[in-house]
């Protein structure tokens, strides 16, 4: 993890480079595709879920959340991702769900710097580097 600055642009910039961008999304997808099937499931997709512990945590902290609750959010989110209902995430909807969401932070960001502790292998961190190379190149 790191303490990163960074604003809407910076994430804009980053979603907009389809080179960047199409590649990290290839590489998570592949990641997450442990059976190499072309598609996530739910309980590929559970994991990225759960690992991120959004909705475990309170600022930082375990919160003890009822599994139920628990279970309808990540049954919510896989459904935003499965934009046929086929009980699949395939790239193309791992990518615009993806980008979708990416932009709603960019947007909730705006354009003031936000200092934030990032995960090293994040897409929010993947943006930072793509623009500090930008910036001293």
């Amino acid at each position: 993890m790191s303490v990163e600055l960074l604003d809407g642009a910076t994430i804009v910039s980053f979603v907009e480079d389809e080179e960047a961008f199409n590649g990290l999304i290839h590489d998570r997808f592949s990641n997450l595709d442990t059976n190499h099937d072309g598609f996530l499931s739910y309980s590929e997709i559970l994991k990225e879920f759960q690992s991120m512990r959004v909705f475990e945590t309170h600022f930082g902290i375990d919160v003890k959340r009822d599994p139920d609750e628990l279970a309808h959010v990540y049954d919510s989110l896989f459904e935003k991702f499965d934009h046929d209902a086929n009980g699949a995430v395939d790239l193309e909807e791992f990518k615009m769900e993806t980008k979708r969401m990416m932009l709603a932070m960019a947007n909730g960001f705006g354009f003031l710097p936000v200092q934030m502790l990032l995960e090293e292998d994040s897409f929010l961190k993947k943006a930072v580097e793509r623009e500090a190379k930008k910036i001293n190149a």
